[in-house]
């Protein structure tokens, strides 16, 4: 996953679960059922990661391109692996802990499967990054064990500059190119934000930690302002690609 432009507004010194180890958060069953969605959910979005770019390497035009783009995939799969290991020290099941978020991220992908090369770029690089910030949000307020473990695998991978090179690259030579990118980013912005708020709707712990209860949730006004901050992010990567938000 990539590198976030997006500020996280998080305490000047962490409080509550946020300054407590995994041993010591994770006597609440609640947080520690949160925990378990939370890395299964990003279990299962490195692990589409990998399929995905693996995949976007056939349309890759130059053996350069194809090759950047293996290394990538590798490693996506790497955080994969790190996240499964995890799973697995704290007693939860990786395959269960992923499958309630196959169907969700399955959809994501099916219903924005790139028709080329450069749509396979904006969706890794736009895609891939809006789940990052969600995900950087989130850390602010888990144990010190668990935020560490969740920023190392949202750590970039280096598709962002490949992309934005690319893409840049792409519309200075037609800059027709730079209005059906626009177009196909907006929608991957309302894919995206639609299937988050589907998981966390269908999740009660998910739900539970975004919106108080546990690790410093959320209150309904700052869910507003986590948005926000996303879109703004959203708008600043859409200007870095040449594209109008």
């Amino acid at each position: 996953m990539e590198t976030s432009d997006t500020p996280v507004d998080t305490p000047d010194a962490p409080t509550g679960i946020a300054a407590q180890d995994w041993d010591t958060a994770s006597v609440e069953p609640t947080y520690r059922a949160a925990v378990e969605d939370l890395l299964g959910a990003l279990a299962y979005g490195e692990l589409a990661a990998f399929e995905r770019l693996a995949e976007d390497a056939k349309l890759a035009p130059t053996l350069g391109d194809k090759a950047e783009l293996a290394k990538m995939a590798s490693a996506e799969f790497h955080h994969f692996e790190r996240l499964s290991a995890r799973l697995a020290e704290i007693d939860a099941e990786p395959t269960a802990a992923m499958e309630p978020f196959a169907k969700a991220l399955d959809d994501f992908h099916r219903l924005t499967a790139p028709s080329d090369w450069l749509e396979g770029l904006v969706k890794a690089y736009v895609g891939d990054s809006i789940a990052s910030d969600f995900y950087r949000e989130v850390a602010a307020r888990l144990d010190t064990d668990t935020r560490s473990l969740v920023l190392a695998v949202l750590d970039d991978t280096g598709h962002g500059n490949f992309a934005v090179e690319k893409v840049r690259a792409a519309i200075e030579a037609d800059p027709r190119v730079g209005g059906r990118l626009a177009l196909w980013a907006r929608r991957l912005m309302g894919e995206a934000l639609s299937q988050a708020q589907r998981v966390v709707a269908e999740r009660d712990s998910l739900s539970t930690m975004l919106v108080g209860g546990v690790a410093d949730g959320f209150d309904l006004a700052e869910v507003g302002r986590m948005f926000s901050r996303i879109t703004e992010a959203h708008t600043k990567r859409m200007a870095a690609l040449g594209l109008a938000a």
